[in-house]
């Protein structure tokens, strides 16, 4: 049974042009040009209970957008979607308690108060119990490590402190459905690391089912088993985060060091040269072909170090994004049922 339903959702935007200049704008009170932008064009998805999915694409590919649709703060032009059985654009009270959206780029704590009076505040907008909401509080701020910041005013937390305590405020009502739009933006990796955790911990503990959209491909690769991959609004894969790899990673990345100068003639005859230097090279090789290759490189080149790795997952899916990796051979995006 499916937590989120998605078919055929689309959105469109009407957009505005005026020329420069004073001229352009008296003209434009007369005569108003405009475009019609597509964000999102008929993405269909399922997502189950307790799915930790993540939602990747480039900016502008519609990745808010769809966030924004499903938390019903946008109304889509085409299409239908279902978050736990409600239709999210016609904003029901018991929906809305039971999800929360966090923007790593939006506050919704009050920039001039203590985080104390923040987390107050969304208690009574969201009618929580006192007592559920002591030890819902008391729980979330021992797993953020904020108590040292409650008594501290929004303005004066520093990037990191304050995404946390955006957690704190927005699953003080236990929201069954939480979506995350790149919630560890511009913060330092021991902060990211913090939140990774938390979230991971947060979705296991409480069954949540969380989408998440990041620009941080570590972020995906430590939380969620399922990438769905979106660009200019529609869906390119929808699959494992493991099959993502094998399925479009057609290559397997050798990085050898020598003990003495080799050209590069001596080395592009076993495969693919990525980078070379006259003691340090990085070759691709057909996945199929690593060992046999390995055998031949350590036989025929004065090798003193050798590494085999996957090719990274920022890579992967940079080439998606420019169409390299979908080759006509290629299985179609899969729509989960």
């Amino acid at each position: 049974m499916s937590l989120i339903h998605v078919q055929n959702l689309t959105k469109q935007f009407v957009q505005y042009k005026r020329k420069a200049g004073i001229w352009g704008s008296i003209r434009g009170l007369f005569h108003r040009e405009s475009s019609l932008v597509e964000a999102v064009k008929e993405i269909s998805f399922d997502i189950k209970k307790g799915e930790f999915v993540g939602f990747v694409g480039p900016n502008g590919a519609g990745k808010t957008t769809t966030l924004k649709m499903l938390s019903g703060i946008l109304t889509p032009t085409t299409g239908e979607a279902t978050v736990m059985g409600f239709t999210p654009w016609k904003r029901a009270d018991e929906f809305k308690r039971r999800f929360a959206l966090v923007m790593g780029q939006k506050n919704q704590l009050w920039w001039d108060l203590p985080v104390v009076e923040s987390l107050e505040f969304n208690r009574v907008m969201y009618d929580i119990p006192k007592t559920t909401y002591t030890s819902q509080k008391d729980t979330l701020v021992k797993l953020l490590n904020i108590e040292h910041v409650l008594e501290t005013q929004v303005r004066k937390l520093s990037l990191g402190e304050r995404m946390k305590c955006e957690l704190a405020a927005a699953l003080l009502h236990r929201p069954e459905v939480l979506f995350l739009d790149e919630p560890t933006i511009g913060l330092d990796v021991v902060s990211q690391q913090n939140i990774r955790e938390f979230l991971r911990s947060y979705n296991k503990e409480e069954g949540a089912t969380i989408i998440l959209t990041s620009h941080y491909m570590e972020d995906i690769r430590r939380l969620c088993e399922r990438v769905i991959i979106i660009s200019t609004g529609m869906i390119l894969y929808d699959g494992d985060y493991q099959r993502l790899v094998e399925h479009f990673a057609d290559s397997k990345l050798i990085e050898m060091s020598f003990r003495e100068e080799v050209s590069r003639s001596e080395v592009e005859r076993f495969g693919e040269l990525v980078e070379y230097s006259k003691t340090l090279c990085k070759l691709a090789v057909p996945r199929n072909e690593v060992r046999e290759k390995t055998a031949q490189l350590l036989e025929h080149l004065p090798i003193e170090d050798i590494s085999i790795r996957e090719e990274s997952m920022e890579d992967i899916v940079s080439d998606i994004f420019q169409g390299k990796k979908l080759a006509p051979h290629d299985n179609p995006p899969r729509q989960i049922p």
